[in-house]
């Protein structure tokens, strides 16, 4: 009797397929071997053990505000570099419209000439609608977007059809930071939650970064601290910012993770490269520690950075899942690892804008293309 291939037991051939690469080229160009492949590589359950077994999904590349409209700009290289039309978030219309926020595969847009909000899928082009509260209607605002799944063993990036929630930031008149959050289960926003202390948010500059069950924006300069908006106790608060030096630029700071899962700040500082982290102890008393300087230099940043050159040296990006900063030099825009410190050269651009990375698993099946739409 004739031996059979391993590859014929469907149970050994998905322990394979498993341990394929997380980038947008593989499960597609696996799913075409046959079409047996091609069944496996679909089914929900190998998807979803496919992304508990990688965890973290790819860096797809960033979206670029400038000018009503949003490029995609690809991070990664060929077999895997998808073009910008793949992403074109005026596919639906020509309106112009800025990127709020980024995470979790769903793009968060608001329209200019509309008081209208906008999160789209890109990997699906589904497109969910709601309208801004009216306490946010005619003034700046920032917003964060999430997969609000709570799923054991929920991995984020591949929650195409998972239940997502929006956080709207500003502040008032008498200078009160102002937080409202959306659920796309009851379709509805939640009552208005306020700082007790005045603050002034830098509005409209920096996306929220999500660290643990909280999102946090840096208010107008450091040293007057962070926005804390807790998303299990829904509740905003200002904590102290790190003690900066006078001669920074706010062009040059991020709020980021550090190593051990808490608050932390990147900051750019000619010559040296700066990150801080924000430690409490048991009595909860909270410091701020510098845990790393690096030389510019050192990194492999172009060589035009410097003082006095004229040239843009701006944090313009973060991204939590893929731990990198995109920083702006020049013309260009550069991708820096935390933690290895490894620098790539993206493209080149005259835009000194906010980026939006786009992490997320790309399976085939994919329908990219859809006009589908969920209004809420």
């Amino acid at each position: 009797m004739a031996l059979s291939s391993p590859l014929e037991d469907d149970n050994l051939l998905q322990e394979i397929l498993l341990r394929l690469a997380p980038q947008p080229s593989s499960l597609p160009r696996a799913s075409a071997v046959c079409k047996r492949w091609r069944g496996l590589l679909t089914d929900p359950r190998f998807l979803r053990r496919y992304y508990a077994h990688h965890r973290k999904p790819p860096l797809l590349g960033v979206f670029e505000t400038r000018s009503g409209r949003n490029p995609f700009i690809s991070t990664l290289d060929s077999p895997d570099h998808i073009p910008p039309e793949r992403f074109d978030l005026q596919r639906h219309d020509s309106f112009p419209k800025s990127v709020l926020d980024c995470r979790h595969g769903h793009v968060l847009v608001k329209y200019w000439m509309r008081e209208d909000l906008v999160v789209c899928d890109p990997i699906t082009g589904e497109n969910r609608h709601m309208s801004v509260p009216s306490k946010f209607k005619g003034v700046f605002i920032s917003g964060a977007v999430l997969c609000a799944a709570g799923d054991q063993g929920h991995v984020h990036g591949g929650c195409h059809s998972s239940p997502i929630k929006v956080v709207l930031v500003s502040t008032t008149k008498d200078t009160r930071a102002l937080a409202c959050v959306y659920s796309s289960e009851t379709g509805v926003w939640d009552n208005l939650i306020s700082t007790s202390t005045p603050c002034q948010l830098f509005v409209g500059r920096f996306s929220a970064t999500l660290i643990g069950k909280a999102l946090y924006w840096p208010l107008f300069t450091p040293e007057k601290g962070i926005l804390e908006f807790n998303l299990e106790e829904q509740s905003l608060a200002v904590i102290e910012g790190p003690p900066l030096t006078n001669n920074f630029d706010m062009g040059n700071i991020w709020i980021i993770q550090a190593g051990d899962g808490v608050v932390g700040l990147a900051v750019l500082s000619y010559p040296f490269f700066q990150m801080w982290q924000r430690e409490v102890n048991f009595h909860g008393v909270a410091t701020w520690v510098l845990q790393k300087t690096i030389e510019i230099h050192s990194i492999g940043l172009p060589p035009q950075i410097g003082r006095g050159t004229g040239a843009k040296k701006t944090i313009v990006g973060y991204s939590e899942d893929a731990d990198v900063v995109f920083i702006l030099v020049g013309d260009s825009l550069c991708m820096v690892q935390l933690k290895s410190m490894q620098c790539k050269r993206l493209c080149e651009t005259n835009h000194s804008v906010c980026y939006y990375p786009l992490t997320s698993f790309y399976v085939p099946g994919t329908s990219i293309g859809s006009n589908g739409e969920n209004d809420a």
